[in-house]
């Protein structure tokens, strides 16, 4: 027999789904997890990557060797679809409800401005 271990993304441990011969299809193989689990197909359908390579399997006919390990995820049977609205922030406009810009925080400060807080620090230290 062999086997693939399979995981849900938000799961930790594996289970193993066995089949005979060298690999599965990707169709077999999304049948036997959704019956393993219970799923029906009219409420979803799974997708299925490389554990390892995080590889999308998206061809039903694609063959998975044995002993892969692949990530599970459950999505609507239409797949995913993107949003229409989509929005992009000028990184020097304010964030709302604040002052000050995206570009003035902490992260962006520059290593002249961090070299001069450090003598100051060393110096007061020093007192």
């Amino acid at each position: 027999m062999s086997a693939v271990h399979y995981k849900f993304f938000s799961k930790l441990n594996y289970d193993i789904v066995t089949f005979d011969g060298l690999h599965i299809s990707l169709r077999d193989l999304k049948c036997r997890i959704m019956g393993r689990e219970k799923l029906k197909a009219a409420n979803c359908d799974l997708q299925i990557s490389n554990a390892q390579t995080e590889e999308e399997y998206t061809d039903d006919n694609a063959l998975i060797p044995k002993n892969s390990s692949v990530i599970v995820r459950r999505i609507p049977v239409g797949g995913v679809k993107a949003t229409s609205k989509t929005s992009v922030r000028s990184r020097t406009e304010p964030v709302s409800g604040t002052s000050k810009a995206i570009g003035d925080s902490p992260a962006s400060i520059s290593v002249a401005q961090l070299t001069k807080v450090y003598e100051y620090s060393r110096q007061i230290l020093k007192k």
